[in-house]
């Protein structure tokens, strides 16, 4: 018991996650920056290392306002909630080992759940501000999760199909027993569904349709401040982590890799690191590449031409298996 409870607060737990997905989103600025032909982060602690928790404290650190019209409520709960449901998900990734913290028999099921809780928390976020931009916002979150939530759980059931278990842990292991990550055969397709859906999830270029802020000015976050800003980016920081890290576990074999024996603890992390980090190098890429979509083209896209692909994947997968 003691042990299970330090695995959950400190590695690879909680403070783990929470190090990592600020680290994530240096890597991520770092490389949006390169691929435009800027620097990014440099002045703050080694090659701008600790940006990311500086502009959280700095966040944490401003005054917090809750505008007069707003749901109380909501304006307070939303983004507690947010990193909640995030952290709750990271704990299922398998970072020191086969499996996470938590693990059992239709976690995925667990994780793919979680994931649209958070975007219907963003909605309620933007609804409960009471403010025209972020009731756009919060829409366009809404109508964004009808286009690519189905083409994300079927790529990611297809995965769990084509390795007989809905555990995370059971699919990592059956890339260890064959040798060979899903990527390598038919999954190829599903894991490039799984990154356009992630970065629909994440709201990310070209898909950051319900902030746009050349448009509604931050969208459904334009209400939120201090501490409850603060609590919004971290949770985005997460959840960019455990994207990472599940296309990592699905379709690249997870922590998994050559071993030296008595250094498989170690082995696991930084293999899993490593693989999380090209997923998150693929997304970084994507949103430099393009522009944004409307959100009319961006559910016409996912309806088109995610959707069809990821039906014939399951198909196709149900009769290979």
């Amino acid at each position: 018991m003691i042990e299970m409870i330090l695995a959950t607060i400190f590695f690879p737990g909680v403070i783990f996650v929470l190090a990592v997905s600020l680290f994530y989103e240096w890597i991520d600025r770092k490389l949006y920056a390169r691929f435009q032909n800027r620097i990014g982060p440099h002045l703050t602690g080694p090659f701008g290392l600790f940006q990311p928790i500086a502009d959280l404290i700095k966040l944490l650190s401003k005054e917090d306002i809750v505008p007069m019209a707003a749901d109380r409520l909501l304006f307070t709960l939303t983004p507690m909630l947010a990193p909640a449901l995030m952290l709750f998900a990271c704990m299922f990734l398998p970072i020191a080992g086969p499996s996470g913290v938590l693990s059992f028999e239709g976690d995925l099921i667990v994780v793919i759940a979680l994931l649209s809780l958070y975007t219907i928390t963003v909605y309620l976020a933007g609804e409960g501000s009471n403010n025209r931009f972020a009731s756009i916002g919060a829409v366009r979150a809404s109508l964004q999760l009808i286009g690519y939530e189905i083409p994300l759980t079927l790529s990611l059931l297809s995965a769990a199909v084509a390795a007989g278990s809905l555990s995370i842990r059971g699919i990592v292991e059956v890339q260890a027993e064959k040798g060979l990550w899903l990527i390598a055969g038919i999954q190829l397709i599903g894991f490039m569904i799984f990154v356009i859906a992630s970065q629909a999830e994440m709201e990310k270029i070209p898909f950051d349709i319900p902030e746009a802020e050349q448009e509604i000015v931050s969208g459904w976050e334009v209400e939120y401040g201090g501490r409850r800003l603060a609590l919004f980016r971290l949770s985005k920081d997460l959840e960019l982590f455990l994207l990472s890290g599940l296309g990592a576990a699905i379709f690249l074999g997870g922590p998994l890799g050559p071993v030296i024996p008595g250094l498989e603890p170690i082995l696991y992390v930084i293999y899993f690191l490593l693989k999380s980090i090209i997923v998150l190098a693929i997304f970084t890429l994507i949103r430099a590449l393009f522009a944004r979509l409307r959100i009319d083209q961006m559910v016409s896209f996912s309806w088109r031409y995610l959707m069809p692909p990821a039906m014939i994947l399951m198909i196709l997968t149900e009769v290979i298996v």
